[in-house]
């Protein structure tokens, strides 16, 4: 059972990686320890602001929808 919950652990953690599901975690823990005055946005915020970023910025790519 201990291999098991291991494992998956293991998936899940690649998954998250691969998907950059993770971004807005390391996001608040680099806000936290970084600038505690901060305010930490939303989930909903903080992927506005990267969705707008990567729009503005032309080395992204072109984004066709």
């Amino acid at each position: 059972m201990r291999r098991l919950r291991r494992a998956f652990r293991s998936v899940r953690w690649y998954v998250r990686e691969l998907t950059d599901e993770s971004a807005y975690d390391r996001y608040v823990l680099h806000l936290r320890t970084g600038h505690p005055q901060a305010e930490v946005p939303t989930r909903r915020a903080f992927e506005r602001m990267r969705t707008d970023r990567q729009e503005a910025d032309p080395r992204q790519g072109f984004r066709c929808c």
